[in-house]
């Protein structure tokens, strides 16, 4: 029957067979994100690890940088857009709400029957999406994702905001996921503690912002210590479970591949999960800040390109972020 995909043409597993990334060209140094709240380059990457990240230009919509990730990654998978059977854009920054950036995504890339729609949660919105895209191609419903996160955070930071401005870029990563005969993708764990919802989010509504317009553009805040408590100490035990549940052992990752929120949590969740030397750790937080749902992909990208890693390499992912909300897997990388 039409529509009905029979259980012996269903693929064993799926996995990861492309990558992507779009890096704005516009880069911001420390010094220029000081001119605009009171501090020094040096304590902003003290504080982050951060020495520069990417600004988007008009130009640079999160559709473009989306459609440019997603292109290199089908390009890097061998797989042609007519094949890709739904489009999930991971992002918290569309402010538009409609229609999705994935459609346009669609739209630039050239697909005419993909199902294409967003997923809203926030920093761990990629890992998400890349749960979602897996079960879709195990269950049979597309045979190839494409899963793509897109952020122009600047777009929702204020450049004022002593507690935010340095920390966010923007920018866009992809992955191709696909069939496999062997599990690539491992099971997801995830949730949301909602108790601490308020740690990130904007400081005032869209709403409140149409009836007042005195009222300033609605921005992100962030509870800074709050949320590098949380982070640093309950998303360990999260990771430790996606390791379990995958049946891997750390001392098997090739690469850990952590959202890229501050290079002091990333360095915390090292030490806590006492990962070996031999783990390549994803820092690109360094040179690019944190780019919210965008960031695991680039990270991704940045050391596969690094040579660090080697093809087919295991990968530990864990995204986490407002909600609070977060997401792990371990994944083999292409």
């Amino acid at each position: 029957m039409n529509g009905i995909i029979h259980t012996r043409l269903r693929p064993t597993g799926s996995r990861i067979l492309g990558v992507g990334a779009y890096r704005p060209m516009k880069v911001v140094l420390n010094s220029e994100i000081c001119q605009q709240i009171e501090s020094t380059p040096e304590w902003i990457e003290a504080r982050s690890g951060i020495r520069s990240r990417r600004f988007a230009t008009a130009d640079e919509s999160l559709g473009a940088m989306a459609a440019s990730a997603g292109g290199k990654a089908l390009a890097s998978a061998g797989i042609e857009v007519a094949d890709v059977g739904c489009i999930v854009v991971a992002t918290m920054s569309h402010v538009t709400q409609s229609p999705s950036v994935a459609t346009d995504v669609a739209g630039r890339l050239g697909s005419r029957n993909a199902t294409a729609f967003d997923l809203s949660a926030a920093c761990a919105g990629f890992c998400h999406a890349l749960a979602v895209a897996s079960d879709m191609v195990v269950a049979g419903s597309a045979r190839y994702v494409l899963v793509i996160g897109t952020e122009r955070m600047s777009d929702i930071i204020d450049p004022h905001d002593r507690g935010t401005a340095f920390l966010f870029g923007d920018g866009a990563g992809a992955i191709v996921v696909g069939p496999s005969e062997t599990t690539g993708i491992g099971p997801v764990v995830w949730g949301s503690d909602p108790s601490g919802r308020d740690a990130i989010g904007h400081d005032h509504s869209y709403l409140e912002w149409r009836d007042n317009p005195k009222l300033p553009w609605p921005t992100m805040r962030m509870a800074g210590q709050q949320v590098y408590r949380w982070a640093s100490w309950q998303m360990a035990p999260v990771a430790r479970a996606a390791l379990e549940v995958a049946g891997v052992d750390a001392a098997e990752l090739a690469a850990f591949i952590p959202h890229q929120a501050n290079i002091r949590i990333i360095n915390m969740l090292c030490k806590v999960l006492a990962l070996p030397d031999t783990v390549t750790v994803a820092r690109d937080v360094a040179i690019h800040g944190n780019t919210s749902g965008a960031s695991i992909p680039l990270a991704m990208d940045e050391v596969l390109a690094s040579g660090m890693v080697p093809s087919g390499g295991l990968a530990l992912l864990i995204g986490f972020g407002a909600g609070l909300a977060y997401a792990a897997q371990v994944v083999r990388l292409p």
